[in-house]
Parts: C-alpha cells; structure tokens; sequence
C-alpha cells in the first residue's frame, strides 16, 4: 500500500532521464559564479563563505546528529516527532529553509519518503543543499505516482508490499525529512557512533542507514 500526502492529480508522462549530467551542471554553475563575480554581484569571498556554511555548518551531518539523538533519547525523539524545529534548535540547528520542519518516523509497518512536486522545497539546516536527482523533474512526478517501483528501480531500495509507503511533498511553508529506524546490533553504539550510520538519502527515505560492521576477533 502506498499513500501520498498531497492533492490527487495525475502528472503528465516525463521520460525518467535526466537531460543533463553531473559534469554539465557543474560546469554551468561555475560560469554563472563566474559571470557574477565579474558582474559585481558577488564576490569570491562571498562564493567561498556560502561553501564553506554548506559544507561545514549546515548538512546531511548536523540531520544525522538530530537522528542519532532520537535514537537514544526517547523523551527527544517524542519532542522532535511533535516539532522538529523546536527540537532541533535543542541541538543549535535551524535557520534558512529550516524555519517550519517536520519529521516522519519510519516504523516497521511504514516507510516514508519526500519529494517536492513544485520544485525542491528542502529542510537546509539538517539535509543541506537538495541534490540534483531531488530537483528533477522525474523523479518529482514518479516518486508521488509509483514510489514502491522508484524506490527499487532507481535507488534499489525494495520495500515489502507488507509496508505501507507514505510520501509527503515538502514546500515552501513544511518541509520534511524521515526519521529512519535504528539498525539492528547497535545496541552498544555510543550517540556519535550512531550518527556515522545516518545517511542523507535515509533522511529523504530513499536508502536505508549504514549497518555497523561487524567486530573483528
């Protein structure tokens, strides 16, 4: 069973390739930065400072931290399912995009993924920069259509048909993220430990966390 949380309507076909490679739109934001910067409108501090945020002071690492906690902090895990922005700032997390967060549990009987239909609303503060596949037309019209068969064809991500699959379309006034279950065997994993589990696509619902590996005798 697979639901989705937004109005019902029927998308038009969209061929499920993305027109453009990793390559080519990497190229095309370097010559916009660049255009920019000679333009006046930025400068190369102002391009380095907002790398530097998105790689060390927003991301999937600071989403994982919120996760990790929950895992091991029941009354946390109650507060962030009640108000993920209220939660997060517990831990110093929130700003830009992040203003108005909710989190979905996944529990054995549901799974939940996020899509953006209109464009690539996304909760900043804990999952970072959308990534590309995210912003793209495919996957925005087939992951609220048939999600079971996205998840296993495009992420290889096979849900049981015994598992009902939740969608939730972020924008600009909610955006989610899913709070995945805790691996099993972790039992003795310290809080950061836990965190090196949690993966971006886990906090989207396309992927699963990180099993621990096993100890060596």
């Amino acid at each position: 069973m697979s639901t989705t949380q937004i109005p019902a309507q029927t998308p038009l076909p969209i061929p499920k390739t993305i027109p453009r490679s990793e390559e080519e739109i990497a190229a095309r934001i370097k010559a916009l930065e660049a255009l920019m910067i000679e333009k006046g409108i930025m400068t190369t501090d102002a391009v380095d400072r907002l790398a530097e945020i998105y790689e060390n002071e927003v991301g999937p690492h600071l989403g994982a931290k919120v996760v990790a906690k929950a895992w091991t902090d029941p009354e946390f895990k109650a507060r962030l399912l009640a108000n993920a922005t209220e939660a997060c700032a517990e831990l110093g997390i929130g700003g830009l995009q992040g203003e108005d967060m909710i989190a979905v549990e996944n529990t054995d009987t549901v799974h939940n993924a996020i899509v953006c239909t209109l464009c690539s609303c996304y909760p900043w503060p804990v999952l970072g920069l959308p990534p590309n596949w995210y912003k793209a037309p495919p996957y925005r019209s087939r992951m609220v259509r048939t999600p079971r068969q996205v998840l296993r064809d495009d992420f290889g991500l096979d849900i049981p048909e015994s598992v009902e699959i939740r969608v939730w379309d972020s924008s600009a006034e909610l955006r989610y993220f899913v709070l995945p279950q805790r691996p099993e065997g972790t039992e003795n994993l310290s809080e950061e430990e836990l965190a090196q589990l949690v993966t971006r696509d886990s906090m989207i619902g396309v992927g699963q966390p990180l099993r621990p590996e096993p100890a060596r005798s």
